[in-house]
């Protein structure tokens, strides 16, 4: 593929993204202007504004910023407060605050706010916007707090309903009725059905209301967007309240707004470069500021657009600076046809959007880390007490569950059964009274009392977990105190953090144990602070480095004996590799010794394991195997030369004929993964390589992958970008491949032979498995079928 085609590609994708989003700009900028009380025109200028200058300075470049929902409240207590134009000069001054948080490089401090608090604000803020805006919907007026519209909310819903609410009802049904038309299919109503919502529901209201001529509330722009404008004007009131409201609007935009960059990252295609969330906050505080000095909204990266601009194809940054492009030019030529639309559907796309603010989604993730809590104190305090309140709850109740948490120890012991009997297993877990004084333990899978086991000397495991300090030694002491004079201990310290009180209590009961004939065994899961402390090495644990996994890159790992050895400026390449053959031989030959030594004379391998030679894919950790369990052919593109191709190449086919014939392996699998090095060559028409001749020459063996790709390229309607695709192929077309050998096609008509395709998604590290039939790659079940192993450990 040339250069210039995928140029005009990209530029295709952007320019029809850049449409998509300007049709959810519009109405979302026009309706959240309405409900912070702000001029209909700062709206609009807001999205130009965010479009152009946050898509031109900022650091991610597929997020799209402008006016935000999440501001509404917010904003609308500042025009309360200090008028339009001092809400203006709060925006500017808070966009100088961003530029200058930018430019110290704090942007991942922001992040550390909880999630649970992020998402609990931006879900008081919905319901708050949803309370006020129904109001309106229903032809009423919202009153200035949120306690105010719950309380009139009844006598509305009671009230005559006007024309208004017929609009914003219908607004809500197309809403909702146009997100279900499906959107893969072929024909006009699919066509229709990729169209942002939000559109046509705006602009079949305003349509209905204008051919009835109904008299309701609408849109009230100025002549023309130039005369609409409200340069900013010193706020009135007492400094330090101006102060914490700049503070106050910069920090809740910086960290939507960052929050909103992580989200976009996640899902960026490939091809795309990481956000810069230094940049980024640079880039939305000159927005800000612009946006305050022209009059308009405070800016914010926002989830609805980007998404919106993800899904529709964007490649760069182009597709949201031109989306602003499009608000200003509609903004200054096309007032008269906004000034038909009425607000009550403007209300109704704002309760919707409000609704899905809520996110019971992110409900169902806190719960799984116990987080909620501080997420509904969030909410209820943003209703009921106000924003900054509520987000100071929140952060209250986050800061009371971290101290728990950093005090919290769970004990689990287990007493391994005589006699092929059942474990007798006794749980301690956050000072429940389950301790073999009193507790509850179980045998047999019944619950008996702790005092009814009498347990014999026998081998006992305990793990300890948690955060191990002076607040968790009784605890912990009251349970090793408890186990039989003269057993055999296992003990997991599965500890990060173990303070000098926790560790002399452990020391010293072992010393006891062992004095009485007993045996203790520590196995420290991750730093060893019982180790050190013992050593006399107390010094901590260096920051630089998580604690280590002999899976983890030698880059990411902690060798205590060697710091001093590969912490210098001049360490080689070759000692980087001798000091992990030294890590071996201190950790890991012992425990594999006995394998290695029954495997030493013949090897018996369950499966031929054809991937690529990439660095980042590691056959052993994806498939749980160890030592012998694979017979592994690694090549450029995990590929496999078709028989009697012109570009002839025996290796592969050498291998596979050795592991079938000669082993007697009845499984072949061939895992690919995605950002391939080859298959983007392939990509590319293999420019970028024509001075590697052998690579070259290897390459011609992925032309036939490359063909089927095109061939069944459904261009932008592609859930996937052409990268992963065109990888995910090649897997199929190098089974097919193996299938021109005669030999190995008549094993598996015979059902002697089974092939496997394996998809590695590098970014998430999940597996794949090719449904052959669809020849799709689907999710590896969780739960094994019947018949097969659910476990290998």
């Amino acid at each position: 593929m040339s250069t210039k085609p995928l140029f005009v590609y990209t530029w295709r994708r952007d320019l029809l993204a850049s449409f998509v989003v300007f049709l959810v700009a519009i109405p979302l900028s026009l309706g959240i202007a309405v409900a912070s009380g702000a001029p209909v025109a700062a709206g609009l200028i807001a999205a130009a504004v965010g479009g152009i200058v946050a898509g031109i300075l900022g650091g991610a470049p597929l997020q799209v910023s402008g006016p935000a929902a999440g501001l509404t409240v917010l904003v609308a207590e500042l025009v309360h407060t200090y008028g339009w134009r001092g809400t203006c000069a709060i925006t500017m001054l808070a966009g100088l605050l961003q530029l200058a948080l930018g430019a110290c490089r704090v942007a991942r401090t922001a992040l550390a706010v909880s999630p649970a608090v992020v998402h609990g604000m931006l879900a008081g803020i919905g319901v708050v916007l949803v309370l006020a805006q129904v109001h309106v919907l229903l032809g009423g007026t919202p009153q200035q707090s949120s306690i105010d519209n719950m309380l009139e909310l009844p006598g509305q819903l009671v009230a005559p309903h006007s024309q208004a609410t017929l609009l914003g009802l219908l607004t809500v049904g197309v809403l909702l009725a146009w997100d279900r038309i499906p959107k893969r299919r072929r024909g006009v109503l699919a066509a229709a059905g990729r169209v942002p919502a939000p559109l046509p529901a705006i602009a079949i209201a305003t349509f209905l209301a204008w051919a009835l001529d109904w008299r309701v509330p609408r849109v009230d722009l100025p002549e023309s967007l130039l005369a609409g404008l409200h340069p900013p004007a010193l706020p009135h009131g007492p400094l330090p309240e101006v102060f914490g409201a700049v503070v106050t609007i910069g920090l809740v935009a910086a960290v939507a707004s960052l929050l909103c960059s992580v989200a976009v990252d996640r899902q960026r295609p490939a091809g795309v470069p990481r956000a810069n969330l230094d940049r980024e906050l640079v880039g939305q505080g000159a927005a800000n500021a612009v946006s305050g000095l022209l009059g308009g909204l405070p800016i914010a990266g926002v989830i609805v657009r980007s998404t919106a601009n993800l899904e529709a194809g964007a490649r760069t940054r182009a597709s949201g600076i031109m989306h602003g492009v499009w608000v200003l030019v509609v903004a200054l030529s096309c007032g008269p046809v906004m000034e038909l639309v009425p607000l009550a559907a403007l209300a109704a796309l704002l309760v919707a959007l409000g609704v899905k603010m809520l996110g019971p989604a992110q409900v169902r993730d806190l719960r799984h880390h116990r987080e909620a809590l501080a997420y509904f104190a969030t909410l209820i305090g943003v209703v009921l007490l106000g924003l900054g309140e509520g987000v100071l709850l929140g952060i209250g109740v986050m800061a009371v569950l971290a101290l728990r948490r950093l005090t919290r120890v769970n004990v689990r012991v287990e007493e391994a059964a005589p006699s092929g009997g059942e474990a007798a297993i006794l749980t301690h877990v956050d000072g429940d009274p389950a301790d073999f004084g009193g507790g509850l333990g179980t045998l047999g899978g019944v619950p008996v009392a702790a005092d009814d086991l009498s347990p014999p000397a026998g081998r006992w495991h305990v793990v300890v977990e948690g955060t191990l300090t002076f607040l968790g030694v009784p605890k912990v002491t009251a349970v090793l105190q408890r186990i039989p004079a003269g057993a055999t201990v296992d003990l997991d310290l599965n500890v990060d953090f173990m303070d000098h009180a926790a560790f002399d209590a452990v020391h010293e009961w072992r010393r006891a144990h062992e004095r009485l004939g007993g045996r203790v065994d520590i196995d420290e899961v991750h730093e060893a602070w019982y180790e050190r402390a013992v050593t006399g090495d107390m010094s901590p644990p260096r920051k630089s480095s998580p604690p280590a996994r002999w899976w983890a890159p030698w880059a990411n790992r902690r060798r205590r004996e060697e710091a001093s050895e590969l912490d210098g400026p001049e360490v080689s390449p070759s000692a980087l590799l001798l000091a992990g053959v030294r890590e071996y031989h201190g950790s890991t030959a012992r425990l594999v010794r006995p394998i290695m030594a029954e495997l030493a004379f013949e090897q018996k391998p369950e499966h031929l394991f054809i991937t690529c030679v990439d660095s980042r894919v590691v056959p052993n950790i994806i498939t749980a195997s160890g030592p012998g369990d694979l017979f592994i052919n690694r090549n450029v593109g995990n590929m496999v030369p078709r028989r009697g191709s012109r570009t002839a190449d025996d290796s592969v086919a050498a291998t596979v004929e050795y592991a079938t014939q000669v082993l007697g392996i009845r499984t072949i699998t061939v895992c690919g993964h995605s950002n391939c090095g080859a298959m983007a060559a392939l990509l590319a028409g293999g420019t970028e390589v024509e001075h590697l001749t052998s690579l070259s020459r290897w390459l011609k063996h992925g032309n036939h992958s490359l063909a089927r790709f095109l061939a069944a390229d459904t261009g932008d309607d592609a859930a996937e970008p052409p990268l992963a695709r065109l990888c995910q192929t090649n897997v199929m077309q190098q089974l097919d491949n193996l299938l021109t050998y005669p030999w190995i096609k008549e094993r598996v008509e015979a059902g002697e032979l089974e092939l496997v395709g394996l998809y590695l998604d590098l970014e998430t590290a999940n597996v794949r498995v090719l449904d052959q039939a669809a020849e799709v790659f689907v999710p590896v079940p969780d739960e094994a079928p019947a018949g097969e192993p659910r476990a290998l450990t």
